[in-house]
């Protein structure tokens, strides 16, 4: 007998649909897949025998042959496991085949027939309609993550035996519903606020700026300064995701499995903070099954690399495409795949190996030849698409005792948030969100200059000797803090502003 189910495989970000044939002759007991399985869907023969028996089914004894079409391309993990072990029930007569090909069904199996959740649920359920469905079989813990994407119907099941049933239609499953919008107003709250943190004003300042642009920036200060803490509330400053972008988020994060169990939705902006020892592939993504690294992770949020120079230097000049493109191309002999990868970074550094070098209050230990090999370990290329270079001195005793509560979170949020909504108007047929994000022509339509502000920048490149793409880094940090103050043309109180933000261009160290 012949059976036919469908199932969706993963590709990168993308999806595609996967037919399951199963074909049941006389013969030597035996079970074959093919297809390109990989070992995990080679395992799946012996989880769908012991689950489909100890759930009360008679396996076949006979010779089973599964087809995976289309058989030019490889198919990987154990998702594939409950749309196999129906597929065998029903060429076998124990389920209703013709209603079992109006779903994609998706799910793992244990061997007492539990169905457990698996990877890539939102990414699959986006390129249903795609393939012509419109029903979804999931496992009961992967149903809030399904039922995101509107128009489909989402049944969630426990146990196999419970999908038979279902689809023998001797027992009924309500169609899981849930509002994506309500989602994300939910639980979108920080324990750590701006408010706790004592003095640096200034640091705090150019801070609200990057984030209102989206501009990377790096943080340089001695240790206990404070870089760190300043780093870890940002997110707390960052406008709230907007639907599309946490669709976009999860479903980056639902093909490796790191989906919120509660809400099925990323709701929160990702901070992601890789270990400096971590290796080019763990940091672009890759691998011998090409999957998203901490940089895709980070898309819409913050890549926080906290002590840069202790990074490899070649794990570190692997983001210069990623941070130029927002887009992450990993190429293998099979396949070519791209990730995104807009994210704001964040970094800091010590001014040199001790960290003392800049601190008013305590002796440096460094020799130049050892301060000098610190700082090469970041190349001028890689600091040149740093936007904001932000100097952050040890706190005097005053500050630290202070009673004085500095200002929350919320209300820089706000501020943030206007000046947001000033270049989504101004960008609303470009196809971008912020300015960090212009290219040089849309540089030179929004960033004018006026004879004042052109001879300051001059000043500023011919003394400082800034590169190209600083000149462009602080038009665009300079059309910044004229949208946080609401100024419709770049004065020349911003320029100055946005020049004070390249510290390092500016060979502090040497």
């Amino acid at each position: 007998m012949l059976s036919k189910t469908y199932s969706f495989g993963l590709l990168g970000l993308d999806s595609y649909l996967v037919e399951i044939e199963t074909d049941i002759n006389r013969g030597l007991p035996s079970v074959s897949i093919v297809g390109l399985p990989d070992n995990a869907v080679k395992e799946s023969r012996e989880r769908t025998r012991s689950a489909i028996k100890n759930s009360g089914f008679k396996y076949p004894i006979d010779k089973i042959i599964i087809n995976l079409a289309p058989a030019d391309l490889k198919k990987e993990g154990s998702l594939f496991d409950l749309p196999i072990a129906l597929s065998i029930l029903a060429a076998a007569n124990q389920t209703n085949k013709e209603k079992l090909k109006n779903f994609i069904i998706l799910g793992e199996l244990a061997l007492d027939g539990t169905v457990r959740p698996v990877k890539g649920v939102l990414p699959i359920a986006i390129g249903l309609k795609e393939k012509g469905f419109s029903n979804i079989i999931v496992p009961q813990d992967n149903a809030k993550e399904a039922a995101i994407v509107d128009s489909i119907n989402v049944y969630p099941i426990k146990t196999l035996a419970q999908a038979v049933n279902f689809l023998s239609d001797s027992k009924a499953i309500p169609v899981y519903k849930k509002e994506s919008k309500d989602i994300l107003k939910q639980l979108n709250h920080y324990n750590i606020d701006f408010s706790d943190v004592k003095g640096q004003s200034h640091v705090k300042r150019g801070i609200e700026v990057a984030v209102a642009g989206g501009h990377n920036i790096i943080l340089i200060g001695p240790p206990g300064s404070g870089k760190t803490m300043l780093a870890k509330r940002i997110p707390t400053i960052f406008p709230d995701l907007t639907l599309q972008e946490a669709l976009e988020t999860t479903k980056i994060h639902s093909i490796i499995g790191n989906i919120p169990n509660k809400g099925g939705i990323v709701t929160q902006r990702p901070f992601r903070n890789p270990h400096h020892t971590c290796s080019d592939i763990a940091l672009v993504g890759g691998g011998s099954i090409p999957k998203p690294g901490e940089i895709s992770l980070a898309h819409n949020g913050i890549l926080f690399l906290d002590e840069l120079p202790e990074f490899n230097r070649d794990v570190l000049e692997s983001l210069r495409q990623p941070l130029e493109d927002g887009i992450v191309a990993i190429s293998r002999a099979t396949k070519a795949l791209k990730f995104p990868s807009k994210f704001m970074l964040v970094c800091t550094m010590n001014p040199c190996p001790c960290g003392y070098y800049t601190d008013p209050k305590k002796n440096c230990r460094c020799t130049p030849t050892k301060i000098q090999k610190y700082l090469s370990k970041i190349s001028g290329p890689l600091l040149d698409r740093i936007d904001i270079h932000l100097e952050v001195p040890s706190l005097e005793y005053s500050d630290i005792t202070s009673g004085s509560i500095a200002e929350s979170s919320q209300n820089i949020k706000q501020r943030i948030q206007n000046a947001r909504d000033i270049q989504l108007k101004r960008f609303k047929t470009k196809k971008i969100f912020c300015n960090a994000h212009m290219n040089h022509k849309q540089i030179q339509q929004d960033c004018s200059l006026d004879d004042e502000s052109k001879k300051l920048l001059k000043m500023a490149m011919d003394e400082l000797g800034f590169s190209a793409r600083a000149h462009d880094k602080i038009l665009k940090v300079s059309r910044t803090i004229a949208d946080l103050s609401g100024e419709k043309n770049i004065l020349p109180e911003h320029i100055s502003e946005a020049i004070q933000y390249r510290n390092l261009d500016r060979n502090l160290w040497a």
